[in-house]
């Protein structure tokens, strides 16, 4: 076990290394550049300009750059927000709770209804259910998220008037209900393609699991079918999910930015658009390896989890 956590340890190391380097040098080879907002300055005279450059360290050749970069994130320093004039690492952790708030609760609603419509459709293979969850499958992995979030907010807000258009709470509030209010329709919005994700992914994990001889066994002996459901296929089951846990974080991260951004939810992928937009570097690269941190943790904790269970994967 100590050997397969060293040989995934390295690898994440190495990739996280490669990451940065290829985000790095795409974000600085953009055209305009961080010195863009500068320009746009009443009065700014190209010696200011070269002057700023050079407090920024702009002006050196961009792998001195990075190594530079490289070596102050790893004692601590993140950088300073050229837009806020603030740590990197402040202005991500003010950011932070909401997007955590809202991948976990999207997470929650994709694997409980995700789980529940794999199973019923492996149990029910080929009825009207099952083909419906397939065509909703497919329906929702074939339209962008952006477009489930405007249909919400038309429906929902808009016509209905049930559920808030966007923001975190409302003004003045602020309380745990009206939290929640805001929360619903954004964690859905978000949780939809990975209940689509889940449940075809689980659906086929189930009929793997029912195909196989112990299964056909249980029944031979004439154990009822709810109690080889619940203990001998869905606990078997449940162990491919356990890496697709891990791989479902790349989606979240990215599907976060959009919701965040149709829903005004003020999380890290809003922050992300908005560096963006300012040319912020420090806080663009700071949300860049923050995310390939948590996606790199998540899978190597899903990895971990699947060989402590299933022991031919550390083998392997």
């Amino acid at each position: 076990m100590a050997g397969f956590l060293l040989r995934r340890l390295g690898q994440s190391i190495a990739l996280l290394i490669i990451v940065s380097m290829i985000g790095f040098g795409i974000l600085h080879l953009t055209p305009g550049g961080p010195l863009s907002q500068y320009a746009l300055t009443p009065g700014m005279t190209q010696e200011t300009m070269d002057r700023i450059a050079e407090q920024m360290g702009l002006n050196r050749p961009l792998p001195i750059q990075y190594l530079d970069w490289a070596w102050r994130l790893l004692q601590g320093d993140w950088g300073v927000s050229y837009r806020d004039q603030q740590p990197v690492l402040s202005v991500i952790g003010r950011h932070m709770f909401a997007t955590f708030l809202l991948m976990a609760s999207s997470t929650v609603i994709a694997i409980a209804v995700g789980t529940w419509i794999g199973i019923k459709g492996a149990t029910h293979r080929y009825s009207l259910f099952d083909y419906t969850a397939t065509v909703g499958a497919m329906v929702a992995l074939s339209i962008p998220t952006f477009w489930f979030g405007l249909v919400g907010i038309y429906i929902f807000s808009l016509e209905l008037g049930w559920l808030p258009a966007g923001n975190m709470y409302t003004i003045g509030d602020g309380s745990v209900l009206d939290y929640l209010h805001h929360l619903i329709l954004p964690s859905l919005v978000l949780a939809l393609v990975n209940i689509a994700i889940w449940s075809r992914y689980m659906r086929t994990a189930t009929l793997d699991v029912i195909n196989q001889d112990f299964v056909k066994t249980a029944r031979a002996k004439g154990v009822s079918e709810r109690r080889i459901l619940m203990k001998h296929v869905v606990g078997n089951a449940l162990l491919p999910m356990i890496t697709l846990a891990g791989m479902q974080l790349p989606n979240l991260l990215s599907g976060a930015l959009i919701t965040e951004t149709v829903f005004t939810w003020p999380g890290m992928g809003r922050l992300f658009l908005d560096s963006l937009g300012y040319n912020d570097y420090p806080v663009v690269m700071g949300l860049l390896m923050f995310s390939a941190i948590l996606v790199l943790l998540g899978n190597l904790i899903a990895d971990l989890v699947a060989a402590a269970i299933d022991p031919r994967i550390r083998l392997a």
